[in-house]
């Protein structure tokens, strides 16, 4: 039978938090939860937990993925360390602390990680009953912007609880990204590998009126996700309208020119806004160190072939379907965009490998359960 791990990240949690550790370990989970800095004054809702589960604690708030981190980092080097139980004879879920998630959706997660360790799982809340306004706004941008950035269909990205198979822990720690962010990134390796990712329904539980207990700001941990996929928008957008214009310019110019005028345009304006896009995106949007040389060989290459593949888009709507150049173009941009944001965020722009991976835990209290 595999190991069945709950990781429970807390941080100022509330009094649930002892029930819902029982609750897990009478279930047949080993809970390990992380005290994220809550400081003294909550210290007395850990105490309680003592025989129920290994408590590690941070001297001060580190944020959720750091708190998942100094778990995961427990489990690999604690609890996995005998042959029979293995990475491959185990499995981890994450859980929010505040009430959220069940112990039975837990489970339920957890045996659709048993059946395919490769996947990640996902427990999605259907969202269909009455959810505080900026939940479903939350949910709904956010599912959006990933379908945009990945190209892969997620019903609730924002979902805290997800289970995977320990043969994964290794690249669990290697994903990057502060806070929620880390959880996103965690969709979007997995989603630009083609990795399955499969969704399990869960019960949608909010508490209170406005799911008050949530430590997510909406400002600025939003900001914190969206923040590339915007600026690589905004850059985009504004290279496209001097792209467009150039382009308006220059065909109306070399129209009685030459019969190939329309690709002659398209590519000098082409020029022009890719050497603006490559400043803007490079110093701007991923704020990258990768050498000049280096990133500006790449990006241009990408540039060069998605020209190739743009100017004969262009040339088939306009002179085969017979499609106004305005709209055309329009289209043809539009068609191309994904392209270009995954490979420059991804390849060309890619951060450097951060050590993330946190150090041993400053205290761990409680034993392993058997």
């Amino acid at each position: 039978m595999n190991k069945q791990i709950v990781v429970i990240p807390a941080y100022e949690p509330g009094e649930k938090l002892p029930d819902l550790v029982k609750e897990a370990a009478a279930a047949g989970l080993i809970p390990v939860v992380v005290d994220d800095g809550s400081g003294k004054t909550y210290e007395y809702l850990f105490a309680q937990l003592d025989g129920e589960a290994a408590v590690l604690h941070h001297e001060a708030n580190k944020g959720k993925d750091q708190a998942l981190k100094t778990a995961f980092l427990y489990i690999k080097e604690s609890m996995m360390t005998e042959k029979v139980c293995g990475p491959e004879q185990t499995v981890v879920v994450t859980m929010d602390c505040d009430g959220q998630h069940t112990v039975s959706d837990a489970l339920k997660v957890l045996e659709a990680a048993e059946r395919e360790p490769q996947a990640l799982i996902l427990g999605s809340r259907a969202l269909k009953e009455k959810v505080p306004l900026r939940s479903r706004l939350g949910n709904d941008i956010t599912r959006l912007v990933f379908r945009l950035a990945s190209g892969t269909a997620v019903h609730d990205t924002q979902t805290g609880l997800r289970a995977f198979s320990g043969t994964l822990l290794d690249e669990m720690l290697e994903i990057p990204g502060e806070r929620y962010e880390y959880e996103m990134n965690m969709l979007l390796r997995f989603a630009k590998e083609k990795r399955p990712i499969r969704e399990v329904e869960i019960e949608t539980i909010y508490i209170g009126k406005n799911n008050d207990t949530t430590h997510f700001d909406t400002l600025k941990d939003s900001w914190r996700i969206y923040k590339d996929i915007l600026g690589f928008s905004a850059s985009s957008f504004a290279c496209f309208l001097l792209d467009l214009g150039l382009f308006a310019a220059f065909s109306a110019l070399l129209k009685n020119a030459f019969a190939a005028y329309l690709a002659a345009a398209n590519i000098g304006a082409r020029v022009i806004s890719s050497a603006v896009n490559y400043t803007l995106n490079r110093n701007l949007v991923f704020k990258s160190k990768t050498g000049v040389a280096k990133s500006a060989v790449q990006y241009f290459l990408l540039a060069a072939g998605i020209l190739a593949g743009n100017t004969l888009v262009l040339n088939v709507l306009v002179n085969t379907l017979g499609v106004a150049r305005i709209p055309a173009k329009l289209l043809t941009e539009a068609l191309f965009f994904l392209i270009s944001w995954t490979v420059q965020r991804r390849v060309i722009f890619r951060k450097k490998k951060e050590d993330n991976t946190p150090g041993l835990p400053l205290e761990a209290a409680g034993e392993e359960a058997a």
